[in-house]
């Protein structure tokens, strides 16, 4: 079962879709989910019945340890959960949020830089080491939170994709952002912006693990190492 899932909200959330929605999401969440991202593109009107799911899906979910938050909402819908004080509660962006993110300037050293070899074989340990890196620096524990689910992703990649013992995931803060590097030994792929890897075979399903990054990190970029074999996944978060 997925750690991260992206729900479409297909239609109104209303009285008459609210229970469909709620049954997903529970189920999300007895399954061992604990990042649950609701797409609202579809959403232009949200009822009682609607506030009252969301409410009860984003306390379900922090008190399983985990995070609910709501993308792509629409300027209607999003001055009604501004109203209802969803907003207080939970991650919600709306259409076109996403920032932009600027060149780093070459001549700025980072505040520190600490790198890490991945455990290949308890990436939960890896995680736990980058997650206490992160909250040296200004972020949220949702933002924590989020940026260690997509490096995570970024390592369960690594070791997916070659046999694990090179990995290593690099944390170098800046004072308007955290640049994460997670490197490989493997074949080397290059991924570029806006784009999944090709798939080899009929059926297969690629790039999941780069869909999700994309969701929880403000930048992310997929390279062949220079001067060497390798692919560098370089994720950065804006404080």
């Amino acid at each position: 079962m997925p750690n991260i899932a992206l729900v479409p909200v297909e239609g109104d959330l209303d009285v008459t879709t609210a229970p469909r929605v709620r049954a997903t999401v529970d189920s999300l969440i007895a399954s061992g989910c604990r990042r649950v991202i609701l797409n609202m593109a579809g959403v232009q009107y949200v009822d009682s019945a609607g506030m009252a799911l969301l409410f009860r899906e984003i306390r379900s979910m922090r008190q399983a340890g985990g995070l609910l938050s709501l993308i792509n909402v629409s300027d209607r819908v999003l001055r009604t959960l501004r109203i209802a004080r969803v907003v207080d509660f939970a991650p919600i962006s709306g259409t076109n949020a996403r920032p932009e993110v600027p060149e780093l300037d070459p001549t700025v050293m980072p505040t520190w830089r600490t790198a890490l070899r991945v455990n290949a074989t308890d990436l939960q340990e890896t995680r736990g080491k980058v997650e206490a890196l992160l909250r040296r620096m200004p972020f949220s524990d949702d933002q924590v939170f989020d940026i260690t689910l997509a490096i995570g992703e970024a390592m369960g990649n690594a070791i997916d994709h070659t046999d694990g013992r090179d990995a290593l995931v690099t944390v170098s803060a800046y004072p308007d952002r955290a640049v994460i590097d997670v490197t490989d030994r493997g074949c080397g792929i290059s991924v570029r912006r806006g784009q999944l890897p090709a798939q080899e075979h009929p059926n297969e399903e690629r790039g999941r693990g780069i869909r999700l990054m994309r969701l929880l990190a403000d930048s992310v970029t997929i390279r062949k190492r220079s001067g060497g074999c390798g692919t560098l996944v370089r994720i950065v978060k804006l404080v």
